[in-house]
């Protein structure tokens, strides 16, 4: 028989037999994690758990800070609640905790926090400055097994691994000292919204999701009852790798059924977000509305538009504009009433950040705010945002109203203008175009840009990049469901779409060069003031695009690619087919539900 060894457990008292053959045969499936968390529930005192200064402070007067509910201040709802999944309570929880005390907290008990010279808290997220989208997992289960769309993205993990990965988390939650729970919502529209829960050991993760979660009225936080969905995140323990599904000592797994999400070996923040906006991905559709990874504005007329880009394409740059109100920056839904922000803070990231070239970033992050994995001066600590020692994506967390220009509530009206973003490095698109209904769907599945030369290792020329509706790894339900949805509203409400390149012109990386930020803004300003509404197109070639003849501000030869190619015009042919044949292979992913009509939105060879 195995005989489990304890090196940093001195066990007083002889163990009785069915203890010892309990932990015998867990730890030999599962060693470290379960032995860690069973010992701390079996060998401590049964009263530890709840004191009874604890029991008495429960029925003290609340606090007049309506951000902060502490453990003393436990309904018994809360503490049902909290126990029914496992965790043990105790005087080291705290509950939706203020700024103040999360970074009391963090700069004791977290190694690397420190405090900005702005007064943001900077946090290590360890050896994971980045998602891990390998590592992520989606529940099989009866009653969501026909809805996901399964494959590369949502990689199916069995009922009992996941059982597996959440009693592990929990276990280790239990041997803290201190744990966070903050209570918020996802969604600004009440009729929407869900109520969240996030479970964790770091002050830093609870500051991060207090910034990125809407926050709670002490009112709406008395009568919170039973979260929507639940994030326990142990992301300091690691995955056993001998479970199976397990690729690594990562393991980032949702249950739809559950209504959880288990995070282990990784402290990337990111994590949480992208975990509640994958729950409301496939939440929002089975709701009949559209959740989008987008930012949105919305104009002194009340007309909204959104933009949908992935990295690099300028999306956050151009959806901020100092004469039209922030909905919100990355995630959004679409209702039958209007769009409303999914968050309640914006994550922005920071490499090369100045107050030159982003003023109403630069001036968030102050106190409250959370700044990620950057290098600072050890005595003035004073930022280098240029400074990319610990990773280029450093990043900082605030409440959307950290931002003058942000509109809160986080809502607005049917969207008039729909923008999808892409960085061009063949340059051969234009920098902008209308298209049709059908050609909105198709650019809006292929969710095209292009990874430049030099910004990762082995790429040496312009190499296309394409995730699905723009934001391939958040997506629950097969691509075409939302793009029909989409297609949808843009019918209903009679939404323009155009596709705005901000990308190469005169040549690819490297030959030509990069489109103005100024042309770029003066076609955003030519869409909101209906200039292109009514303007003059032509037909543009292979992508049968309709672009306009003239844009205030804007060189006429700027906007047909192949009048401002210095090149000669085969090599513009040749690079134009040779894009258009990238396009068509990356559709053939999405032909099985797509329509002729759709597919016919594509280029043309």
């Amino acid at each position: 028989m195995l005989r489990p060894q304890f090196p940093t457990c001195r066990v007083v008292g002889a163990m009785q037999c069915h203890l010892a053959v309990a932990i015998a045969a867990r730890v030999a499936v599962h060693p470290a994690a379960w032995v860690c968390g069973f010992l701390s529930k079996s060998l401590k005192p049964p009263t530890r758990p709840y004191s009874q200064a604890a029991k008495t402070a429960s029925h003290a007067k609340p606090s007049s800070n309506h951000h902060v509910q502490q453990q003393s201040q436990f309904s018994n709802s809360l503490e049902h609640s909290l126990t029914s999944i496992g965790l043990e309570l105790h005087a080291g929880i705290r509950r939706n905790a203020s700024a103040a005390q999360l970074y009391e907290d963090a700069l004791h008990h977290e190694p690397g926090t420190a405090i900005s010279s702005t007064g943001a808290l900077i946090a290590r997220s360890g050896k994971k400055t980045g998602r891990s989208p390998r590592d992520k997992r989606v529940v099989e289960e009866a009653s969501t097994v026909d809805d996901v769309w399964w494959g590369p993205v949502n990689k199916k993990l069995s009922t009992e691994a996941f059982a597996t990965n959440y009693q592990d988390a929990v276990n280790y939650l239990n041997t803290r000292d201190r744990l966070y729970v903050f209570d918020g919502f996802a969604g600004w529209d009440p009729k929407y919204r869900i109520k969240v829960r996030v479970v964790c050991a770091r002050a830093y993760h609870a500051l991060f999701m207090n910034n990125m979660l809407i926050r709670p009225t002490r009112e709406e936080l008395d009568s919170f009852g039973e979260p929507d969905f639940t994030i326990v995140n142990a992301g300091q323990f690691p995955a056993n790798r001998f479970t199976s599904g397990m690729t690594s000592s990562t393991s980032v797994a949702i249950s739809f059924e559950r209504k959880q999400m288990v995070i282990l070996g990784t402290e990337y923040a990111g994590e949480m977000k992208k975990g509640i906006f994958t729950a409301m991905h496939y939440l929002m559709p089975k709701a009949s509305v559209l959740s989008l990874h987008s930012s949105c504005n919305e104009g002194s007329r009340g007309d909204v538009s959104l933009f949908f880009g992935l990295s690099g394409t300028g999306k956050t740059t151009l959806s901020a504009d100092p004469h039209r109100p922030l909905i919100g920056d990355d995630e959004h839904v679409w209702t039958e009433s209007g769009v409303f922000n999914i968050e309640g803070g914006c994550y922005a990231k920071t490499i090369d950040l100045s107050a030159a070239k982003e003023p109403e970033i630069f001036n968030a992050i102050r106190f409250g705010s959370v700044l990620e994995n950057v290098v600072y001066d050890k005595h003035t600590r004073v930022v280098d945002y240029a400074d990319k020692a610990i990773t280029e994506n450093t990043r900082c967390a605030y409440p959307i109203e950290y931002i003058p220009n942000a509109k809160v509530p986080c809502v607005g009206g049917n969207p008039k203008n729909i923008v999808l973003l892409t960085c061009d490095a063949f340059g051969v698109l234009p920098p902008v175009a209308k298209l049709t209904p059908a050609q909105a769907m198709y650019h809006f599945i292929s969710g095209y840009t292009a990874k430049i030369a030099g910004t990762e290792e082995g790429v040496t020329e312009p190499e296309a990049t394409f995730s699905a509706c723009f934001g391939q790894p958040f997506l629950v339900w097969h691509p075409v469901k939302y793009a029909q949805m989409l297609a949808q509203k843009m019918q209903e409400h009679s939404a323009n779409v155009w596709l705005v390149n901000t990308g190469w012109s005169g040549g690819a990386y490297g030959q030509g060069k990069r489109i103005s930020l100024k042309h770029s803004r003066a076609i955003i300003d030519a869409i909101h003031s209906g200039e292109l509404e009514t303007a003059e197109y032509v037909n543009y070639g292979v992508f049968n695009l309709q672009i306009p003849v003239s844009v205030s501000n804007v060189p006429a030869k700027v906007l047909d690619p192949s009048l401002a190619w210095e090149g000669t015009p085969q090599e513009f042919t040749e690079t134009i087919a040779k894009l258009a044949r990238l396009f068509q292979a990356n559709f053939k992913e999405y032909a099985d539900k797509a329509t002729q009509e759709l597919i016919a939105g594509g280029p043309r060879v």
